[in-house]
């Protein structure tokens, strides 16, 4: 009986985890359960509220864009459906249109769907793009600076590149991975963990090494912010060469016309 009573606490007991950890799943992609308003549930949804309440949630959707937008975190939809948006779901897309309004004509900033699947979002900036040369030279932000240099790597070594390559690059400039750097802090972090977080770089752990190897590929938001063109202009003026001169990256800079695309580098890969 004791016997059948262990088995049946075990069996229990593993039910629970098993639901534990659906129930888990279902909240790391809560997304999933979110569907697109149509048109006539917006307008519904626009009937029930007042012009001054759609402005005000409006105005929240815009803040919490801007306090991830600090940290170069993209904002992911089911986070804010859930934690902004709330009761107003139902006008979702009318609030994202009005969001991203104000975004050009007060901030001059762009709102961009960087990943379709998971329907993450970015700002960039229309007027300052990230991989300007001159800003490179003298970069405000150190991090800018850095950031480049290792995306020129990548991109200039056709698109994958292992981390010891990086991490002797850097040491080349005096930004040794294993020490903490006056402006950067843990260098190794801030590559690792931050800009992978930001969506600058993927960190992917490459199969069947031992002791464990990682490379570095362009990000999503890299592929839409970052211009391979300037990285080649960049590359031209450090070595004094024309940057036709690179023929390979210069074909893939220019191929296709248009703004980017999300996952535009994929082609490199």
């Amino acid at each position: 009986m004791s016997q059948r009573k262990r088995l049946s606490n075990t069996q229990s007991s593993s039910q629970s985890k098993r639901q534990s950890g659906s129930s888990a799943a279902v909240e790391e992609n809560d997304d999933s359960t979110f569907t697109q308003p149509s048109m006539s549930q917006v307008q519904k949804g626009m009937e029930r509220l007042t012009p001054a309440q759609v402005d005000q949630k409006t105005a929240e959707v815009v803040q919490y864009f801007l306090v991830k937008d600090q940290k170069k975190i993209p904002v992911r939809r089911a986070d804010l459906v859930k934690h902004v948006l709330k009761e107003y779901r139902t006008i979702y897309p009318e609030i994202m249109k009005r969001a991203a309004r104000t975004f050009d004509q007060v901030f001059g900033l762009k709102m961009i769907e960087i990943d379709a699947k998971n329907h993450l979002y970015i700002l960039i900036n229309k007027l300052e793009p990230v991989g300007d040369a001159a800003a490179i030279k003298n970069p405000a932000n150190p991090k800018t600076g850095l950031l480049f240099v290792i995306l020129s790597v990548v991109f200039m070594k056709g698109g994958v590149v292992r981390e010891n390559v990086i991490w002797r690059t850097l040491k080349k400039l005096r930004v040794d991975p294993g020490e903490k750097h006056d402006e950067f802090g843990d260098v190794r972090r801030v590559v690792t963990d931050e800009f992978v977080r930001q969506r600058y770089l993927e960190y992917v752990r490459i199969p069947h090494t031992e002791p464990v190897e990682h490379e570095f590929r362009w990000g999503l938001r890299a592929d839409v912010e970052v211009s391979k063109t300037k990285i080649l202009e960049f590359m031209g003026q450090l070595h004094e060469r024309e940057p036709q001169s690179w023929s390979q990256q210069w074909r893939e800079a220019h191929a296709g016309a248009g703004p980017p695309q999300p996952g535009g580098s994929s082609s490199q890969r």
